[in-house]
């Protein structure tokens, strides 16, 4: 794709989301913008119901499946090493805090099912 008409993408996104806030507004309902923290803990919640410790909020039951929440930390600690220098100290320690908790867990449980 040439770079012409990703500019002219680029700017029909940014109106359409223009409007959308602006109308949002209007009607004074909420209009939900994308924030790092919440895709971080997006992310460290798929993890855990991966691993079983959390109900699927779509099925609700309790599923486990290990691969998926490997996937999903090795995901978090990809960010981690591609956002080094550029998150600010709050999302620094959330990153921290989820892959040291996500690891210990997945190590307790990976433990569980070898026994």
């Amino acid at each position: 794709m040439n770079e012409e008409v990703k500019k002219k993408v680029d700017e029909e996104w940014k109106n359409f989301v223009a409007k959308e806030k602006e109308e949002a507004n209007k009607q004074k309902t909420p209009y939900y913008e994308a924030d790092f923290k919440i895709f971080l803990s997006s992310l460290s919640m798929q993890a855990m119901i991966a691993m079983g410790k959390l109900e699927n909020p779509i099925t609700k039951t309790v599923e486990k499946n290990m691969e998926q929440a490997r996937y999903l930390i090795d995901t978090l600690a990809i960010i981690k090493e591609k956002t080094k220098g550029n998150l600010n100290k709050e999302e620094e320690a959330l990153l921290n805090d989820s892959l040291f908790n996500l690891r210990l867990i997945y190590v307790e449980e990976k433990n569980k099912n070898d026994r």
